[in-house]
């Protein structure tokens, strides 16, 4: 099987996550996509967010497509120190004859390199970048130096449309009392609303 695997804080998981995802598993003919909520211990994100929440509204986004699975592995990290190759490695362990694909967007792109196992990372790995608006990913390849010595490990995906949907958006609006209803799916919409997940009167 050809998997795709999804890494995200999905803080909340938007309409943009599964069109992106959705997209990706139609043009690079992918079985399956892999959705992996990262931990609220990680040390370089402030996910204010119980993970009980965020696993439990991604679940409700997908519940009725089957090419979307859900996995914790991440949220079950002891420390807040979660390194994307040691991930890789992990699902490389448990799908030993399946071809895995990092899915990721074009604004990590550049800082690629210096992540932590950076070379070992993108040496081993195949991903897939979708466009973020006014990256340009190619000429970011092209002018790093690892970047271009691996650059047939990288797929990269033009969407052809600009569309952004920002989960920090969405907090922002629920947060102020807006009503951002239609850029996430129904069921987390009214999982928010009933459990006041962003609501900064009620402690989580």
């Amino acid at each position: 099987m050809r998997i795709g695997i999804y890494g995200s804080s999905f803080n909340p998981p938007t309409n943009g996550h599964l069109w992106s995802a959705n997209t990706i598993v139609q043009r690079e003919e992918l079985d399956k996509v892999i959705l992996l909520p990262s931990s609220s211990k990680r040390t370089d994100k402030n996910i204010e967010i119980a993970d009980l929440h965020r696993l439990e509204m991604l679940r409700l986004a997908v519940t009725d497509n089957s090419i979307f699975e859900i996995d914790d592995h991440e949220m079950k990290a002891i420390s807040g120190k979660q390194y994307s190759y040691v991930t890789m490695e992990y699902f490389r362990e448990k799908y030993p004859d399946d071809e895995l694909f990092f899915l990721m967007g074009a604004d990590l792109l550049a800082e690629l390199p210096n992540w932590t196992y950076g070379e070992k990372f993108i040496q081993s790995t195949k991903f897939i970048v979708i466009e973020r608006q006014n990256i340009p990913m190619g000429e970011i390849i092209a002018k790093n130096p690892m970047l271009r010595k691996y650059h047939r490990n990288f797929s990269l995906i033009y969407k052809g449309i600009v569309n952004e949907i920002s989960s920090s958006y969405i907090r922002e609006e629920f947060e102020s009392g807006a009503d951002p209803r239609y850029l996430l799916p129904e069921a987390v919409y009214w999982y928010i609303k009933s459990n006041n997940v962003y609501l900064k009167s009620e402690p989580l």
